[in-house]
């Protein structure tokens, strides 16, 4: 009996443990679903589709890049976040398991417009929650349009419409407008007004007309377009027709004149080289955009208007809009922002002046004016010859006997005045290498003179002898005191193109000998050489400046300052010039008396070689330079120029 109920008892506790087992085994736990969300808005974000639980990855990937369209290729990022159901979410013991995931998109478009901000939602949905399966339960959703917008279909797509901003102005000295919009003619071929088989005679016929460059190449570029479209061939200023005949351009087969207005300056010649063009955006300036400028947009292409063209265009207008069968929806947008102004120093009736004033010079040729007291830059044009080239501000040439105001400043430091004797002798002979004076020199200037006269007479022997008293650091030294050679901030770019030219530093014997007297190695611009002309006049160094900027780069100041006992002296060698010299012919000048320099410098082959002709000279509170590349001496050619740009300054006239 007591055997059997030990059996019993232990039957007994055997079930009881059984049981007790049983009821203590965890049922498996749910997998986390917010790593398949995170999977989710990773491949809505880079588009791959190679890790979110998808039922359709291939359409997926399809879809999304199509309904974003516009928007494909700008950055975007998307977040997910897992909202977990109610505690009592109604639904029987049966349904599927899911979670709502909200995910939020933010789609940059570009500096100065805000990001487009979208939440969508995508339902997670845990299979196999049993784990009676093969594979083990896992979250997965089913790919739908509406996760890239709560409206769009697979026929949606997201386009962009741009509206470009109005460009900001150039404008001259005291707020006058330069470049602003001016009425111009479009010439081209409208292609839908012609059968096909004429679109090529008359694109041949229109560029003979208008004796285009590239003939062959605007024939391609009509044939190239679309069948409706207008290939324009060139843009003609509306009162400036010039040698265009634009009625009969109208009565050419094919031919559309379209009126438009475009940012012009006031003439075609407009201080061109400097300010630039403005123009439809090249494949290379919309690729380095960044996706700030489009095919079509109209931008800087050269010149101010390319370097400051983030400013002037200002920001366009937005509409970004989901387009389907069944209506737009407008998704978000931005109002344009008008293109900042850009405030040049340029004297629009002086600028006009120089230029009608050099249109006659064959050669390149420049005229520079700078007001001494601000160093801004009044004028700075350049002839017909210079063929698009900014002569005025980065040209480079041997200056001549311009570049004679800086040796006197060197010879001053070394103790001579303009009183002190100099030996100005027909001829001198450095390191066996023989120089002259300029043919024509006057032989009552011959001899023992003073420095003062020397400077007025522009003797070249006077100075050369001295050549043994200063060093090529001492000329160095002198001339970027006078702006010549001056140093632009590290790291910054200059506000303008500006070569203020190189003087050497190490050179001896007849190198050093030549720079004395502006030629050797010496190099400066037209925009140099006024510098120096305001220098003086100003009795400090002077840096020119063109644009006028909020925080204008600060010039590296010259080792050796010009001082204002100095600068009185070369006001004085300067002003005799003119009382006594070789420049007497400027006294006819109105107005306050004139200090000037001239120079002739030789260079090429040639024999006789040819000369740049050169003048510079200040009145009052301005400052000119005036170069011919190819001339005879520097005030036979520069110097009538140089009067009348004075004149003009002075009277109007």
């Amino acid at each position: 009996m007591r055997h059997g109920r030990r059996l019993t008892t232990s039957f007994t506790l055997a079930l009881a443990l059984a049981v007790t087992l049983v009821g203590c085994t965890p049922e498996p736990e749910d997998p986390d679903p917010r790593p398949a969300a995170d999977a989710l808005a990773t491949d809505l974000e880079d588009g791959t589709f190679d890790a979110a639980p998808l039922d359709a990855p291939d359409v997926a990937d399809e879809q999304l890049a199509s309904i974003l369209g516009d928007l494909a290729a700008f950055p975007r990022e998307v977040t997910a976040t897992v909202v977990e159901p109610a505690e009592d979410d109604g639904d029987g013991e049966d349904a599927p398991e899911v979670r709502t995931v909200e995910l939020t998109w933010s789609i940059d478009l570009g500096e100065g417009v805000d990001p487009l901000e979208t939440t969508t939602s995508a339902t997670l949905t845990l299979t196999d929650p049993d784990g009676d399966g093969e594979d083990p339960a896992a979250w997965t959703t089913v790919w739908s349009p509406t996760l890239v917008h709560p409206e769009a279909t697979a026929e949606s797509v997201v386009t962009v419409r741009r509206t470009q901003a109005a460009r900001g102005d150039v404008n001259g000295r005291d707020g006058a407008p330069i470049v602003i919009d001016r009425p111009v003619f479009r010439v081209g071929i409208d292609k839908a007004n012609l059968t096909e088989d004429r679109w090529q005679p008359a694109a041949e016929a229109l560029a003979a007309a208008l004796e285009l460059d590239d003939q062959a190449g605007y024939v391609q570029r009509v044939l190239g377009a679309g069948a409706a479209a207008f290939p324009v061939a060139l843009t003609i200023r509306q009162g400036d027709e010039g040698s265009y005949d634009t009625q009969a351009l109208r009565a050419m087969e094919g031919v559309l004149l379209q009126e438009d207005t475009i940012p012009l300056a006031p003439t075609s010649t407009f201080a061109r080289a400097i300010l630039g063009g403005v123009g439809e955006a090249t494949a290379e300036i919309v690729d380095a955009s960044q996706g700030q400028v489009v095919a079509g947009d109209v931008v800087g292409t050269s010149g101010l208007q390319r370097t400051y063209d983030a400013d002037l265009r200002g920001t366009p207008a937005t509409q970004i809009v989901l387009t389907d069968p069944a209506g737009d929806v407008l998704l978000g947008g931005s109002d344009a922002v008008e293109g900042a102004d850009l405030s040049t120093t340029l004297d629009v009736d002086l600028q006009i002046y120089a230029e009608q004033r050099l249109a006659d010079v064959t050669s390149a040729s420049a005229v520079v004016a700078i007001q001494p007291s601000t160093g801004a830059v009044l004028a700075a044009a350049s002839g017909p010859g210079s063929s698009g080239l900014s002569t005025a501000t980065v040209g480079q040439y041997a200056p001549g006997s311009t570049f004679k105001v800086a040796t006197a400043l060197a010879l001053i430091r070394s103790g001579l005045t303009p009183d002190s004797p100099v030996e100005c002798t027909p001829t001198v002979t450095v390191d066996g290498r023989e120089f002259q004076n300029f043919p024509g020199y006057p032989e009552t200037s011959v001899g023992t003179i003073p420095l003062r006269e020397a400077i007025a007479q522009s003797c070249n022997t006077a100075l050369i002898a001295q050549s043994a008293s200063i060093t090529s650091a001492d000329v160095a030294d002198a001339a970027a005191s006078l702006g010549i050679g001056a140093a632009l901030p590290e790291g910054e770019a200059w506000t303008f193109p500006y070569f203020s030219g190189t003087v050497p530093t190490d050179a001896t014997g007849t190198t050093h000998a030549a720079d004395l007297i502006g030629q050797g190695e010496v190099l400066a611009s037209p925009l140099a050489m006024a510098g120096v002309a305001a220098s003086v006049a100003a009795g400090r160094t002077v840096v020119p400046t063109l644009v006028e900027v909020a925080e204008p780069p600060v010039p590296v100041a010259p080792a050796v300052p010009l001082t204002t006992e100095e600068a009185q002296t070369l006001q004085e060698l300067m002003f005799g010039v003119v009382r006594t010299g070789s420049s007497t012919f400027l006294q006819s000048v109105p107005g306050d008396p004139v200090g000037a320099k001239s120079g002739t410098a030789q260079f090429g082959t040639e024999d006789p070689p040819q000369t740049h002709a050169w003048m510079i000279a200040f009145q009052g509170d301005l400052a000119v330079a005036v170069l011919v590349e190819v001339g005879d001496y520097g005030t036979a050619t520069a110097g009538p120029i140089i009067a009348d740009v004075l004149t003009f300054a002075a009277t109007g006239a």
